[in-house]
């Protein structure tokens, strides 16, 4: 039987050399030196010696065990510093870092950003105000008249009869005019609600952004030359555009700005930007400003016709459709 241990002994050590890796390691484990292990067996078998052999069983048995353990944990040892070798040697730190997708602002948000900081070196500070307006702000204010087509229910979103949401940003040059004297240089940005027909360049939200320049001998020369260096800041000094007459009630004279547009195939066509004008007199005088002493000049673009005449966006849709594989491009 002392003989039967000592092989048991010698062939758990000749194992453990043919090893090389985990996997074989806990097999041999399971086998060997688990609780029904052939190694750990030998303690239990020590029983049935004869009184005279039990001290002899007892300490070969603890001998082969307490060698066969400690060859193990060195093996083990040795095949973890192997294993975590290897795999740090997989790593080239020379190679690019993976990229990390992170969120960023939308592209209309990109644009008001871009509008604000090209106003603000030009000297404009930025006003907001809010978008559920009353038809003071909204239509009163502005010149525009009970009777005026633009007052009708149909073409607004009214929530009773005195207020909407505004439709139009200049809502918020009335309220600067009511609160700050002259003289005044401020731009208004901000969302605006219509109830327009959904097609590839008008929603029913969108985006205005307008200045406004009330001082002393403002004229119109000085609008011209704002709108010029903005729309060359903006889309570049090679860009086209011009003045075509128009009405608004709240300016007077009034023009429209459109710029020239080249489709892929080359073909030229005008697309409108927004609106300008010099202030009417009759808009001074409802917010208490002495329009024998100043003029002003006021103009509003909207800012997804901006966004999309600059990165040749074809359908407004697309702005608000959160597809990513568009929105990525920006």
């Amino acid at each position: 039987m002392l003989e039967q241990f000592e092989n048991i002994g010698k062939e758990a050590l000749a194992a453990l050399k043919q090893i090389k890796n985990s996997q074989a390691l806990e097999d041999f484990r399971i086998k060997y030196m688990s609780r029904k292990g052939i190694v750990t067996q030998m303690l239990s078998n020590i029983g049935q010696f004869s009184k005279e052999d039990k001290p002899k069983a007892g300490q070969l048995a603890n001998k082969i065990k307490k060698e066969v353990t400690s060859a193990f944990e060195q093996l083990k040892q040795t095949l973890q510093t192997s294993s975590k070798g290897k795999s740090e040697k997989l790593i080239d730190v020379t190679l690019p870092a993976r990229e990390t997708k992170i969120g960023k602002a939308h592209v209309i948000s990109q644009t008001v950003s871009e509008l604000l900081e090209i106003f603000g070196r030009m000297g404009f500070g930025v006003v907001y105000g809010p978008e559920v307006e009353d038809e003071w702000h909204n239509f009163i204010a502005l010149n525009i008249g009970p009777e005026h087509p633009a007052r009708d229910p149909m073409d607004n979103f009214y929530i009773d009869e005195d207020t909407l949401l505004r439709s139009q940003t200049s809502t918020i040059q009335i309220r600067t005019m009511k609160k700050t004297k002259p003289p005044i240089r401020v731009v208004a940005p901000g969302r605006v609600y219509r109830p327009d027909t959904v097609d590839a360049t008008h929603m029913f939200m969108f985006h205005q952004i307008e200045a406004l320049v009330v001082d002393e001998g403002v004229t119109m020369v000085d609008m011209k030359t704002t709108i010029d260096q903005f729309i060359k800041t903006f889309f570049g000094q090679d860009t086209v555009w011009r003045f075509r007459p128009s009405f608004f009630p709240f300016t007077e004279p009034s023009a429209e700005i459109d710029l020239l547009w080249i489709d892929k195939n080359g073909k030229e066509k005008w697309i409108e930007m927004g609106g300008c004008g010099m202030v009417d007199p009759n808009v001074f005088d409802l917010v208490n400003i002495d329009n024998e002493k100043y003029t002003g000049w006021a103009f509003g673009f909207g800012i997804e016709r901006l966004a999309m005449r600059k990165y040749g966006i074809t359908d407004i849709r697309m702005l608000f459709e959160n597809d990513l594989r568009f929105l990525r491009q920006f």
